[in-house]
């Protein structure tokens, strides 16, 4: 049997998350509270720039993610 956690209930208080698609899309980062996302750590916006095309450092009106 396998137990389900909840993806808050996994991450610590200050952890950053990446929800992704079935498809493999970029869909959220789960930001820490009392962070911003100019405190986003440089490894992830990294990450986000050069696999999924996304600098998650702006502020996005269309297609916006979580």
């Amino acid at each position: 049997m396998t137990n389900l956690i909840e993806f808050e209930d996994a991450l610590e208080d200050d952890d950053w998350g990446l929800i992704i698609s079935a498809s493999g899309e970029l869909k959220g980062l789960f930001i820490p509270e009392g962070k911003e996302e100019e405190d986003v750590p440089q490894s992830i916006v990294e990450m986000c720039t050069r696999i999924f095309g996304i600098d998650v450092t702006q502020n996005y009106q269309e297609n916006t993610i979580h």
